[in-house]
Formats: structure tokens, sequence, C-alpha cells
């Protein structure tokens, strides 16, 4: 089990949600619940190294830090009413020591840099290069790329600086989102044209799947219609790219295909 704090309102529940709705189903099941961080985290751990990270700020509430590779300190941690905290509770299945995964570097990751721009940002020819390059040279891991960058926009995620998959498979597996192209699937483009008509307005299956979780309301309407407005600009985007270059030079079928077939001859 892996517990998530939520320094965002909704982090992580309502992305699992989007998913389901997207219907990439590549986010281990989550629930937002109310933890009491003394009772339920710091006297029960035994990991001595979180253990040390607890501590009382002057407004006398518990609050904690962690350890991580980015923002794990004291000017950012995470700080309970006075130990209570909304957070999001993670199934990970399998466990680590029946299926290992393997951490990935997101070749469109942004730069962390207030100056200096991503290498996509500005080579033209950096998606030719990532494309020729394993493992994003066979299989559909491009595709999946491509994918986990639509669901990252709607949600409003732009810190997916890495990714993991199953050590076992190889490059014959999928993309596990947590911590949550150039070329998109077809049943990716459809279902989101889909969700983009008013009968199936992504933002009203959203809220009302929301609905069921614990901590509910998640989202609230402003951030709500802001997903529909994203889902209108990765639409656009895609229109204006099949329209340069054609439909089948951007859109990859992916019914009743083989994923051996696959091909990022784009």
């Amino acid at each position: 089990m892996y517990v998530k704090f939520l320094s965002t309102y909704g982090e992580d529940p309502s992305p699992r949600e989007c998913v389901r709705i997207l219907d990439f189903r590549r986010v281990p099941p989550v629930a937002g619940r109310l933890v009491n961080m003394t009772r339920e985290i710091r006297d029960v751990t035994r990991d001595k190294k979180l253990w040390r990270t607890f501590f009382i700020s002057p407004a006398n509430n518990i609050c904690f830090y962690g350890e991580c590779s980015y923002y794990c300190s004291t000017e950012h941690a995470l700080c309970g009413k006075p130990d209570q905290i909304e957070g999001s509770l993670a199934a990970f299945l399998p466990d680590l020591s029946l299926a290992k995964r393997k951490t990935w570097r997101n070749p469109w990751r942004r730069s962390y840099h207030k100056r200096k721009k991503a290498e996509w940002e500005v080579d033209p020819d950096y998606c030719e290069e990532v494309k020729q390059t394993p493992p994003y040279d066979s299989g559909t891991r491009i595709l999946d790329i491509m994918d986990m960058t639509v669901f990252d926009f709607l949600m409003g995620n732009m810190d997916r600086h890495h990714y993991e998959t199953f050590e076992k498979f190889g490059n014959e597996t999928f993309i596990i989102h947590l911590d949550n192209g150039r070329g998109i699937r077809k049943s990716t483009y459809l279902r989101l044209q889909l969700l983009a008509k008013e009968e199936y307005k992504l933002s009203l299956l959203m809220k009302e799947s929301l609905l069921k979780d614990k901590i509910a309301p998640i989202l609230y309407q402003p951030h709500l219609e802001a997903m529909d407005r994203r889902l209108r600009i990765v639409l656009k985007a895609v229109s204006d790219c099949i329209e340069k270059d054609g439909y089948d030079s951007v859109v990859e079928n992916d019914f009743n295909t083989d994923v051996n077939t696959v091909t990022t001859e784009r």
C-alpha cells in the first residue's frame, strides 16, 4: 500500500477516475481518505528515516516531509490540522518483491530551470530522434507516451519527469501511471472526440465519478471546466497535425493490430 498526501487537492483520486474514463487503465487503484498522521503513520512506521522527518510546526501542527529526490525538506513539508490530513491510498499490485519495475526518464520532461528550455522545446528534429532510439523505435512505447502526455495535460500535471514499466516484460509492457506524442492511437483519438460531445462531456463524467470518493468533492467546477478546455486544445492540436501531414501519418490504427507490428514510421 502506498500513501500519498494531497499537496494539491484531489491530486491522485481524480487522475484515477480520469484514466478510467479515458479507458487507459494504467493507474493503480486509488481512494481518498482522511488520515491521522500521528496515530496512523508516525506511531506505527518502521521506517526510521521517515520517522525522523516528523516535527511540530510553529502553529502547533504535526508535519513531515519524508525522503525523495525533489522538494523533500522542511520548506515543503506536509502539515495536518493539527494532525489530520487528506490523503490518497494507492494499492501497488503486484508487490515489488514479485514484479520489479524499471524507471525511465521521460523524453518530454520539462527543464526544471528558470531560464533554460528543455531540448524538445528548441530542437525541431527532437521527436524524430526519439522515435529512432530504443525503446521508442519498436512496439507501442511511443504511443503509450502520447497517451500519458494527453492524460497529464488534461490533469494539469507538469511534473512527469520519469515513468515506470514492469521490468520482466521488457518493451512488451505498458507504462504505469504513478504520482501522477508525437502521434496518437486511433482508439484514444476517438475516445477524446467522444468526450468532447455535450452528452458525454468529460467534466460531467468526472464530476459524477468523483462523487463516490470519501473525501468528495475532489475537484471544484472551475477545475472540471479546465479539463474540457484542455481537451479542446488537444483535439485542435491533433486536427492541425492531420491537416498538415494527413490522417494516416498522425493517427495509428491500433484496432486488430498485433503489438509487435506497430510502427513508428511517422
